[in-house]
């Protein structure tokens, strides 16, 4: 970092005492530096900046703070909300890296792949809408991508005359969208970005790359097995809807925004193929009970398990809003054919309409996408994305084209939607390592000149590194 140390220069002020026995003179004072301002007095010293708690962590200082933003960027005058973030503090000499899960912020330590690879600090901000960074009252038409960017956009400013050195954009899954969003409407921002199994669902009405993706993923016994589970639990529809209207009771679960227990029970029947692939490898197909001599506590086990009886009951779609209510407004989501459930299926993949309160208004925005696609294919500058192999997520992912710069997309093998640079095939994990550590402008000479000797500057943490993957159905990336 270009850091700059503040120096209080002594005046030598000599005073001279005119007497009868002549004059004396003092001793000139020495310049001395100040002591250096506190990384908390700094931090807390950006207007709107407050502290929530600081947490120790060996080697770092974490701070979990809120930052007053507007509630809407083009008019900042209408009022403020608090938004979380937490900071992770490793030194103002070293590169940042500005992370979002996209959803809610976690309150722990935490850092991301990139950090570790450039042994950074990391600033950690809650998605706006999120509870408990949501204006009150709550006007949803100010949860868009370019609000949300704007928030990255406005933090980073006000950082970013603390921490002088190089930032990188990060995030996986929505995450790793909100990332690219954010480098579309504000590409000087960041020296580059890092975007983990972000999806890209350029055209809302037109799926069938999901289609494609699971008539291939894995193996045909696998995919049987697992079709068949799904299957039976519609065949079965009677017995265990009865076993979740028990559960609905015993945890107190309700069904009012999505409609009825029939409606949530088969989401979440319908979410059981598409999240053993994003969660799960196929070396767990053989967990997956047989279908035809499954009990039906066999079949519920495995589909609560995978799915989570609990994804579409209001208490689970509560804290989920913000990001249904995006995917009906601008991200859209995906759709597929289940010809293995046909005669059984009776809503299909439902639209995240179904899974908003009806008191907040959707309306479709079908260019957001269009617009972040075009963006990224000629524009990209010093951009990583990364898919996993076997993740439904990554069967619409972004391209390249002639015109992107540094910019690459990398694939790994048999990963699902955790894959990162680590799961990647070598050359192209210490290619991805280089160009992190060059675009933090850490790289070293051994680096720069074998790309083959690029490696995390970080030593493993266990707790700081372990991976945040919330276990979700396919309708959150």
């Amino acid at each position: 970092m270009r850091k700059t140390l503040g120096w209080l220069l002594s005046l030598v002020v000599l005073i001279g005492t005119m007497g009868a026995a002549g004059s004396t003179a003092q001793a000139a004072t020495a310049a001395q530096p100040a002591a250096a301002t506190d990384i908390k007095d700094q931090i807390l010293g950006i207007p709107g900046m407050s502290l929530i708690e600081e947490k120790p962590y060996p080697g770092y200082r974490f701070f979990v703070l809120n930052y007053e933003q507007p509630v809407d960027h083009r008019q900042p005058w209408k009022g403020t909300f608090k938004q979380r973030l937490t900071l992770l503090h490793k030194d103002v000499s070293r590169p940042s890296v500005f992370f979002t899960s996209g959803y809610n912020v976690n309150t722990s330590p935490r850092r991301s792949e990139p950090t570790t690879i450039v042994d950074g600090n990391q600033v950690s901000l809650e998605y706006r809408f999120f509870t408990p960074s949501r204006p009150d009252p709550a006007n949803w038409s100010n949860l868009d991508i370019w609000q949300a960017a704007s928030d990255q956009h406005r933090l980073f400013t006000a950082l970013k005359k603390i921490y002088k050195k190089n930032w990188l954009a990060t995030g996986a899954s929505k995450g790793g969208m909100t990332a690219t969003y954010y480098e579309r409407f504000y590409p000087r921002d960041m020296d580059g970005v890092v975007a983990y199994v972000a999806p890209n669902d350029v055209v809302n009405d037109e799926d069938s790359a999901y289609d494609r993706f699971f008539a291939k993923v894995g193996t045909k016994e696998c995919r049987d097995r697992l079709n068949a589970v799904q299957r039976e639990a519609l065949v079965r529809r009677e017995p265990l809807e009865a076993k979740y209207a028990a559960a609905a009771a015993e945890n107190g679960w309700t069904f009012t925004t999505v409609g009825d227990l029939d409606k949530a029970y088969e989401a979440v029947v319908l979410d059981y193929v598409w999240a053993f692939w994003q969660y799960s490898l196929l070396s767990d197909c053989a967990s997956v009970p047989a279908a035809a001599t499954a009990s039906d506590q066999q079949i519920w086990d495995s589909i609560d398990a995978i799915s989570g009886f609990s994804a579409y009951a209001d208490q689970g779609l509560e804290a989920y809003t913000p990001y249904y209510y995006q995917a009906g407004t601008q991200l859209g989501s995906p759709d597929i054919k289940l010809a293995h459930l046909k005669g059984l299926s009776r809503y299909g993949y439902q639209p995240p309409r179904n899974f908003v309160p009806r008191d907040i208004p959707m309306t479709f925005q079908p260019g957001a996408m269009a617009d972040v696609d075009r963006w990224v294919r000629a524009n990209a500058d010093r951009m990583l994305f990364v898919y996993g192999q076997n993740d439904p997520w990554g069967a619409e992912p972004f391209h390249l084209g002639y015109t992107a710069r540094d910019s690459y997309v990398m694939i790994a093998p048999g990963a699902n939607h955790g894959a990162n640079v680590a799961k990647l095939m070598d050359g192209e994990k210490a290619l991805a390592t280089s160009k992190i550590l060059q675009w933090a402008g850490v790289a070293p000479a051994a680096a720069l000149a074998d790309a083959g000797k690029a490696a995390p500057l970080a030593a493993p943490d266990a707790q700081l590194d372990q991976l945040d993957l919330e276990r979700e159905p396919q309708l959150r990336p």
